[in-house]
C-alpha cells in the first residue's frame, strides 16, 4: 500500500469548506499512472471531484470537461417579456433577427405598450387600440419611431417674424401646434399664448402613417413632411383649401379676426403697413421650413430660471424672446420678431458684472436721476471695452460682450454675487414720469439691476444700433428700460412644459443660437 501524502489541517479545512463533496476544489497530490491508492473515506470526494471536474488527457495533464452553460433562450417567456420590455425600442429589431423564439416574444403587445408609454408618453389613449384594429406595435413602428426625431421644438422660417412651433405627441397623433399672440392685439404679457394646430400626423385605417395639413378654412387636408437633420419642412398638397370664396380680401378679414382679434375698420394706417406683408408671408403656412430650437440649459446660480418668456413690443404685439445666460452676461433672443428687429438677434444683452444699485422710490420718480446712474455705467463699461482692445490680442476672450462660451457654469465672482442677489429682499420699483410702458400692472417690486444693451432699428432692420438701459430681474418677469425712448418693456415668462427640447449639450445650445441669428444677419 502506497501512502498518501497528508494535506494539512488548515489548507484541507479551508478548500473543503467551499461546499459540499461535489463541488470541493481540494487538490491532492496525484500518484504515479500504475499506483492507485487506497483513499480514507474522508478523501474520496476529493477523488472523485477532481475527475468530475477534471479529465486526464495525455501526459497526465489535466484538462477542463464541457459543462452546459444556461442560455438565454432557456428561460420562460413571461420573464423574457419582462426583459424585452426593459430595452429601448430601437434594439428590439436587432432582437427578432436573433431566432424565431424571439421574434414570436416580441409580438407580445405588452411590450411595445410599455415602449411607447415609457419613451413617447403615450397611456391611456393606448387601451382603445384594439377597437381600432391597431397594436401598439405598428403605434411605434409606423409613427412614433418614424418621426421621433421631429418632436420639440423650432423655428418656422418666415422672414423676419420667426415664430414658434411646438410638435409633440397627442394621444394617438403627432401635432405641430403653433404658438400665436393671445387675442385682442393689445394683450398683457401675462395672457396665455393661443395655440392652433399646423400638422397632424395619425394611422389611417391601412395602417400607415398619413400627414394632414391643419391650416386654412376647409378642416384638414392631404400634406407632406420632408425630414433632415436638424431641420424639416411641411408642404400642403392641398393649396387651395387655404383660399376663401370671397378672394384675398375676404382671407385677409379672416386672418385678422381669427388670429388677432381685429376687423379691418381697427387697422390705423401704422399697423396696416405692418400687417399685410405679414399677412403674405404667414400665408406661405402651407410650405415651410422649420429649425430646431433648443431651451437653454441652466445652472443652479443662476439669477432667475433661463427660458422663453413674453415681451410686448407695442404695435408689434407680443413677441417671445428666450433668455439664456453665458458667464458673465446673459441675452435675450428674438424667437419672434417684426419689420425692425427681426427674429434670432439679440434684443438685450446683460452684463451680470455691472450691478446698479436704483435710487429710491421717492428718486426713482425723477428719470435723470435713473438716466444718470445708467450713463455712469456705460461710460465705464465703454472705458474697460477700450482698454481691452488696446491690449495685445484686442478683446476676443474678454469682456461681457465677447463671443459666447458655452454655459459651463459661471465665473466665481458671477456665482458669488448672483447667490448673494437671491438672498436679497426685493425693493420698490415704479417708473419715472414721462417714461411709458404697454403694461400698466409691472410688477412693482424689484429683485436686482444690472446694465445691458438694446437692440434698436429703423424698418427693415435698417441702422442697428444698441443702447444703453436697466434690466430688472425677478422669477418670471424681467423688464428693460429704454432710455432715449423713454420706454419700459416687461416681460414674462411662458408658463408651459416643453418635451424634447433640451439642448444635449451647452455646445450644441451655443451653436443653436449662432444658427438661428446667421438667418438675419
Amino acid at each position: 500500500m502506497v501512502a498518501v501524502p497528508q494535506t494539512g489541517p488548515e489548507e484541507h479545512a479551508c478548500l473543503c469548506s467551499l461546499g459540499p463533496p461535489w463541488g470541493c476544489r481540494c487538490r491532492q497530490q496525484q500518484p504515479g499512472p500504475a499506483e492507485k491508492p487506497d483513499l480514507d473515506p474522508g478523501e474520496e470526494h476529493v477523488e472523485a471531484d477532481a475527475e468530475a471536474l477534471f479529465g486526464a488527457g495525455r501526459g497526465g495533464i489535466l484538462s477542463p470537461a464541457p459543462t452546459r452553460r444556461c442560455s438565454l433562450q432557456d428561460l420562460p417567456p413571461e420573464l423574457l417579456v419582462e426583459i424585452f420590455a426593459s430595452l429601448p425600442g430601437t434594439d428590439l429589431p436587432s432582437l427578432a433577427q436573433a431566432c424565431t423564439r424571439f421574434r414570436s416574444i416580441l409580438r407580445t403587445d405588452s411590450i411595445w405598450r410599455r415602449r411607447c408609454q415609457e419613451e413617447y408618453g403615450v397611456g391611456e389613449n393606448l387601451q382603445n387600440l384594439k377597437i381600432m384594429g391597431v397594436s401598439c406595435q405598428e403605434v411605434y413602428a409606423k409613427l412614433l419611431h418614424p418621426y421621433r426625431h421631429i418632436l420639440g421644438l423650432w423655428q418656422p422660417d418666415i422672414g423676419p417674424y420667426g415664430g414658434l412651433l411646438n410638435v409633440v405627441v397627442d394621444g394617438l397623433c403627432i401635432i405641430g401646434w403653433r404658438y400665436l399672440p393671445p387675442l385682442p392685439h393689445y394683450p398683457r404679457v401675462d395672457d396665455p399664448m393661443q395655440i392652433k394646430p399646423a400638422f397632424r400626423i395619425h394611422l389611417t385605417e391601412r395602417k400607415s402613417a398619413a400627414v394632414e395639413c391643419m391650416c386654412g378654412h376647409r378642416g384638414p387636408h392631404s400634406g407632406h413632411i420632408q425630414m433632415l437633420k436638424d431641420e424639416f419642412s411641411t408642404r400642403c398638397n392641398q393649396p387651395d383649401r387655404h383660399r376663401m370664396c370671397g378672394g384675398r380680401q375676404e382671407e385677409f378679414r379672416a386672418w385678422l379676426r381669427e388670429e388677432w382679434g381685429r376687423t379691418q375698420e381697427d387697422v390705423s394706417q401704422e399697423d396696416w403697413e405692418e400687417l399685410v406683408p405679414m399677412k403674405f408671408i404667414y400665408s406661405q403656412y402651407n410650405c415651410l421650413t422649420y429649425r430646431r430650437i433648443y431651451l437653454p440649459p441652466s445652472h443652479p446660480d443662476d439669477l432667475i430660471r433661463p427660458g422663453l418668456f413674453k415681451g410686448n413690443y407695442d404695435v408689434h404685439g407680443l413677441e417671445i424672446a428666450m433668455l439664456s445666460f453665458h458667464g458673465k452676461h446673459a441675452r435675450a433672443t428674438k424667437i419672434t420678431g417684426d419689420v425692425c428687429i427681426p427674429a434670432g438677434q439679440q434684443t438685450i444683452k446683460i452684463s451680470l458684472m455691472h450691478r446698479l444699485q436704483l435710487p429710491v422710490v421717492q428718486n426713482l420718480r425723477n428719470f435723470n436721476e435713473l438716466s444718470r446712474s445708467v450713463l455712469e455705467v456705460h461710460e465705464q463699461v465703454s472705458l474697460e471695452q477700450q482698454q481691452q482692445e488696446d491690449r495685445p490680442g484686442g478683446s476676443e476672450g474678454h469682456g461681457w460682450q465677447s463671443p459666447a462660451q458655452p454655459n459651463v457654469g459661471p465665473p466665481t465672482e458671477v456665482r458669488e454675487s448672483g447667490a448673494a442677489a437671491l438672498e436679497e429682499q426685493p425693493v420698490g420699483f415704479v417708473l419715472p414720469v414721462g417714461m411709458s410702458s404697454c403694461e400698466e400692472d409691472y410688477p412693482g417690486t424689484c429683485r436686482m439691476c444690472f446694465y445691458g444693451l438694446g437692440l434698436v432699428a429703423r424698418h427693415g432692420f435698417i441702422n442697428p444700433q444698441r443702447i444703453p438701459g436697466a434690466i430688472l430681474f425677478d422669477e418670471d418677469h424681467f423688464g428693460f428700460i429704454w432710455l432715449e425712448d423713454k420706454f419700459f418693456n416687461v416681460y414674462s415668462r411662458v408658463q408651459a412644459t416643453f418635451q424634447n427640447a433640451d439642448a444635449p449639450s451647452p455646445q450644441a445650445f451655443e451653436a443653436m443660437l449662432q444658427d438661428i441669428q446667421s438667418l438675419t444677419s
